[in-house]
């Protein structure tokens, strides 16, 4: 792989930037903040498989940005018995995407793998997350830099695994898929959308929990420099 890879495409969420640990954190200020009595350990177990179904179906075009943002909370308050008026979800929803950018934990050897990749190879980033938010995660938590380009679900209309996504991506990175590698979380979106179109691909697997595939796989960033 090493001497044909020439761009390395990353997925954000989940794969460089810690959204369970920084998302804890986030629901643990709004809820103060707003007053809402709600175990957060409880909240979390329920809300995590949730917000995970809605995202399935936000990249399956069946849920809107809008359905998405408030179907995860109001099914995740139902699931712990806690009744919350809708203007109040609403205005969660609000406050949890603008507070989520503000934490910006990495996952361990984030920074390590990319200092070692990035004069080897041009780094790039491909998301299904929303624009406004992303920027801002990338900003905070100061791996920006790191990247020739960013190619997000919204300048592009559609989102992983759909092979337009990563279709832009590349023409926008000037690569070829044959010289391209995509790491990723998610085997739909991420490793089977990237494999699809002829890009090599590496599962970032930060749960250990998935290896019933035949995709290179990594529990642990720095594992990277095994492939690369």
């Amino acid at each position: 792989m090493k001497s044909q890879i020439k761009h390395v495409f990353f997925d954000l969420d989940h794969t460089l930037w810690d959204f369970d640990k920084n998302s804890g954190l986030t629901f643990e200020k709004i809820f103060i903040q707003n007053k809402i009595d709600v175990d957060l350990h409880d909240f979390l177990v329920v809300y995590e498989p949730i917000n995970f179904k809605y995202w399935k179906l936000y990249r399956e075009e069946k849920v809107t940005k809008l359905a998405l943002r408030y179907g995860r909370l109001k099914e995740a308050f139902d699931g712990v018995g806690v009744t919350v008026e809708d203007d109040v979800i609403h205005l969660l929803s609000e406050a949890y995407i603008n507070q989520l950018s503000t934490f910006n934990h990495l996952f361990e050897g984030t920074f390590e793998i990319l200092d070692y990749l990035k004069g080897k190879y041009q780094l790039h980033i491909i998301t299904n997350g929303f624009e406004e938010a992303q920027e801002k995660k990338m900003v905070t938590s100061n791996i920006k830099q790191y990247f020739q380009t960013v190619t997000n679900s919204e300048m592009v209309g559609v989102k992983k695994p759909n092979p337009k996504i990563f279709n832009f991506a590349l023409e926008l990175a000037k690569a070829k898929a044959n010289e391209s590698l995509m790491i990723g979380d998610n085997i739909e979106a991420d490793i089977e959308g990237a494999h699809n179109i002829g890009m090599d691909t590496i599962h970032f697997d930060y749960k250990d929990a998935q290896n019933n595939h035949n995709f290179k796989r990594i529990t642990n960033l720095k594992m990277l420099i095994n492939h690369l």
